[in-house]
């Protein structure tokens, strides 16, 4: 028998993080077939003592099946998949990776609003098209002096606040509480939709927020505004976001996650004031490496394993 702590593995990761996971503990892999899912924690469930995971499903039925559990790892920021309230009356530790990817993440959402602002997307498509000898382009908006309010203020929406000082962006936000930051505070999303004109959304996925940017946080930011959302897709109402750009009701967006990813309205392919990405935020080589090995470190703190040698 294994002296290794044992861990249900139920995440692809980055290439590295496979044989840490397999030197440091004694790794059951959770099988994509139900059945042979239900075997393998028949079996073995009753000594796993942490989970490594992405997207699976971490729900009660399945925790209840793992009495030694005392740490869920995520390798991604979001624990929407994760029955976190159960958890915790269970005394089990569920850890993310909010702050590490929350740089990469911000990078990314300072790039998009600058697209948006300054419509580089469009200008692109103008000069291709042989235009630029016979037409001037349209001025466009600078984010110097702009009011960017963001939803949703921790690791992640700390950091893009950084960035936006540095552009001379003026920073508002709302979230559960106030911080102590110089930024305006406002007590809920739609005070700060009335206040600003771009809304970068950043807040997790929960009961609570999904669906908050519904139509009348919408309808409050207005024909001039901008929304950004590199936070997760049902956060949004699509639905109320493809009425109001039906009517001109926003000047853009920019998206990189979506209701029912990868499918996305056809509406929203063919608009040319939105900008798509394919949920790459966090898509770089070096920040998804540093995600999966916070996840292992978790785990690895948490169940006193041998740390891997990197």
């Amino acid at each position: 028998m294994s002296q290794k702590p044992a861990i249900l593995r139920a995440a692809k990761l980055p290439d590295s993080n496979g044989p840490e996971l397999d030197a440091a503990f004694d790794v059951h892999a959770l099988p994509d077939d139900a059945a042979a899912a239900t075997a393998l924690l028949a079996a073995h469930g009753p000594a796993i003592r942490g989970i490594a995971v992405r997207k699976t499903i971490i729900d009660r039925a399945l925790i209840d099946l793992l009495p030694a559990l005392e740490i869920i790892a995520s390798y991604s920021a979001g624990t929407e998949n994760i029955d976190v309230a159960y958890a915790q009356t269970r005394g089990i530790e569920v850890t993310n990776t909010s702050h590490i990817l929350a740089e990469e993440v911000a990078n990314m959402a300072l790039a998009v609003v600058l697209t948006l602002t300054r419509d580089i997307f469009n200008a692109d498509r103008f000069v291709r098209a042989g235009r630029w000898a016979s037409e001037g382009y349209p001025l466009t908006r600078s984010l110097n002096g702009m009011k960017v309010g963001i939803a949703g203020f921790g690791h992640i929406g700390s950091a893009i606040a950084r960035r936006l000082d540095v552009v001379g962006a003026r920073v508002h936000y709302c979230g559960p509480n106030r911080k102590p930051v110089a930024y305006p505070y406002h007590p809920d999303v739609l005070a700060l939709a009335e206040e600003v004109e771009v809304l970068i959304v950043t807040c997790p996925l929960t009961p609570q927020t999904r669906g908050l940017i519904d139509a009348r946080v919408l309808t409050a930011l207005g024909p001039e505004g901008y929304l950004v959302n590199i936070a997760r897709g049902p956060i949004v109402d699509e639905a109320a976001l493809l009425a109001v750009l039906a009517v001109d009701g926003l000047a853009g967006a920019a998206l990189d996650v979506f209701n029912s990813e990868p499918k996305v309205p056809a509406a929203l392919l063919g608009d040319h004031r939105v900008i798509l990405t394919p949920h790459i935020a966090s898509g770089t080589e070096r920040t998804r490496q540093l995600m999966g090995d916070a996840m292992v470190d978790a785990l690895v703190s948490k169940l006193g394993a041998v740390a891997p040698q990197r």
